[in-house]
């Protein structure tokens, strides 16, 4: 895309695949509801090296740590932008922290469609959905 902005998303799973970690967003956009942690991609970066470089700044979780899998974009024609989805399982339970957000560990057992707890219009249920349909993301 010759014009725009990119971002990214990154889905991180708990070592045993029963957790989700979130951020409750201090700033706008969705302010104050809960998202992937993720954040913009620079001019000529590679996508997966922004979602490792932006994973870490925003978690201290290194490229060690985890594998990350591009799953999917979301392209916005008004906007415009694009926003690249990738996913992962952390290889061991790792201590997270970060300055960007508040951080925390979600239970996967919620309605992530409720627009009214987390951002993106539905995008956070619909990228789980989807990582339901490839469990092998996250062997």
């Amino acid at each position: 895309m010759a014009s725009g902005t990119n971002y990214n998303l990154i889905v991180v799973f708990s070592p045993d695949k029963t957790k989700l970690l979130m951020c409750r967003r201090l700033k706008e956009p969705y302010l104050g509801l809960s998202n992937f942690v993720g954040g913009k991609i620079e001019e000529g970066e590679d996508g997966l090296d922004a979602a490792y470089r932006e994973l870490c700044e925003e978690t201290a979780v290194t490229r060690e740590q985890i594998r990350l899998t591009h799953l999917m974009d979301f392209f916005y024609v008004l906007t415009p932008c694009r926003v690249e989805v990738y996913v992962g399982r952390l290889k061991e339970d790792t201590a997270v922290h970060g300055d960007e957000n508040k951080l925390y560990w979600s239970d996967l057992e919620h309605d992530f469609f409720d627009m009214t707890k987390y951002a993106g219009e539905g995008n956070i249920g619909h990228i789980l959905e989807h990582v339901k349909m490839y469990p092998e993301l996250l062997d």
